[in-house]
């Protein structure tokens, strides 16, 4: 049964009516492929809807819900694979493997996203550089075409699938089952050490220099007041470095606490937070986040409490209003992120549209056809939307796209809203579109599986090259 729904993205700034089907089992997605050549619509996977953009959204079409696919169907805790559907989310998976003393590879910054999501997006996390993306530890999934074939891919099997789904946006099919490589580890503690940074150039030179001595590095970084920021760098606790392992191991232990500082409760905590939505309130809390952090420090966080920020004040972003937020990120190689960002950050300010929020990794390339990996950073940044700023905002971001391009930067589609075809066409190149045209015409020679995404993005780049393929 379909019912007619209206979809929006992660921050509440884009909205679309599609009719939403929900997956269960693989005759319910094969009966939304027959559907959707039926009645001439086309089809968007769709998990917890996490995406800051129109990556699963697909106005006017159908949208496969798999949110109820959700079954973890095996789990050998001696070699640490797992074996999932892909409506799993990251938490229904840490909560099922740490107890058995392992921990998921790579995860995002909120524990709601799901396993499928995970893959079409091939997410980082404060551990690129040393892990990778979480495709890298994929052994094999098994994925529904639109062309009905039902197929098993892995780095030795069906191999050029493999590479080009992981990462590929849900455009060449959906996945069915994923199998996974967890973590050892020895506590459900982290080693954390945070220090404060005063400009960009020494924010950026802690993520390089202190990245190898660490498992996971990330910043955060003021972009109102340009440079001022704090590095949170953690390990993982070795065998015996934890005096209760089976404490801090228990899932009680990682529950995330429903009130800041054990008084304020934090349900509400977003309304609070609304009126200080403005360049000024930022800067306020900003400034004092900064005081704050001036002490270097060092200190053991559960791994849900260091990873899981997004997940620590719930409906956060619905702090920045009705028009809600969008998140821009780019990524770019180490040589050239100092006098990019630098440029960025004082293009927005001047037009009056910082970002509010600012986040530095580390990364490193990856082998995934549609990969957004550099050796370098990334900076990802969150801007309130308003009517009054949508279109200036929109022209400023172009500009970033514009500015990364020219120094050899790449940008992550899941999040950035206002990328074009031609940002997209330049920075994948010729080779690349091509292969994935030639995945897409033999995976889905009907066009069933798109997306809004779909439609702004690789629609027209891929119509380019039109009598290539």
């Amino acid at each position: 049964m379909t019912h007619f729904s209206i979809f929006e993205n992660f921050g509440h700034s884009l909205k679309a009516q599609a009719h939403r089907i929900e997956a269960r089992s693989v005759e319910d997605v094969e009966r939304a492929f027959r559907l959707a050549r039926q009645y001439g619509l086309t089809v968007t996977a769709r998990g917890a809807g996490r995406s800051y953009n129109d990556a699963a959204m697909n106005g006017g079409g159908m949208v496969l819900d798999f949110s109820a696919m959700n079954r973890i169907s095996e789990w050998d805790p001696k070699t640490g694979l797992v074996r999932c559907e892909p409506g799993v989310t990251i938490r229904q998976l840490w909560e099922h493997v740490l107890p058995d003393g392992w921990w998921p590879p790579v995860v995002s910054g909120t524990m709601t996203t799901t396993l499928g999501g995970c893959l079409a997006a091939n997410i980082h996390g404060k551990n690129n550089f040393h892990m990778g993306t979480i495709g890298e530890h994929v052994v094999e999934f098994t994925a529904l075409l639109p062309c009905g074939n039902l197929v098993t891919c892995s780095p030795q099997q069906n191999a050029e699938l493999f590479y080009a789904m992981i990462g590929g946006y849900g455009l060449l099919g959906v996945f069915l089952t994923i199998t996974l490589q967890m973590k050892r580890v020895f506590s459900g503690l982290l080693e954390v050490h945070a220090w404060p940074t005063s400009t960009l150039a020494d924010h950026l030179k802690s993520l390089e220099d202190h990245a190898p001595d660490f498992d996971y590095i990330v910043g955060w970084l003021d972009c109102i007041t340009i440079g001022h920021g704090q590095i949170h760098a953690a390990r993982h606790l070795h065998d015996g470095e934890d005096p209760a392992p089976q404490q801090t191991l228990s899932l009680a232990y990682q529950t995330l606490p429903s009130r800041l500082f054990g008084v304020i409760p934090k349900r509400p905590l977003h309304v609070l937070i609304r009126p200080f939505m403005n360049n000024l309130g930022i800067w306020g809390i900003n400034t004092a986040k900064y005081l704050v952090s001036l002490r270097r420090h060092v200190f053991r966080q559960s791994h849900a409490a260091f990873h899981f920020l997004l997940d620590y004040v719930p409906k956060w972003e619905l702090a920045y209003g009705s028009g809600g937020l969008i998140q821009y990120q780019s990524l770019l190689p180490k040589e050239t992120a100092l006098p990019v960002w630098t440029e960025m950050l004082a293009l927005a300010k001047r037009h009056g549209v910082p970002p509010y929020l600012g986040v530095t990794k580390r990364h490193r390339p990856d082998p995934f056809l549609l990969s957004h990996a550099v050796d370098g950073f990334s900076l990802a940044m969150d801007f309130k939307v308003t009517e009054a700023r949508r279109r200036r905002l929109w022209q400023v971001l172009q500009d970033f796209d514009r500015i990364g391009l020219e120094a050899g930067g790449r940008f992550y589609f899941v999040k950035n809203s206002e990328t074009t075809a031609e940002t997209a066409r330049a920075f994948y190149g010729k080779e690349r579109l091509l292969k994935f045209k030639q995945l897409k015409q033999r995976c889905d020679p009907d066009g069933i599986l798109q997306s809004d995404l779909y439609r702004r993005i690789f629609g027209p780049a891929l119509a380019s090259l039109d009598g290539q393929g």
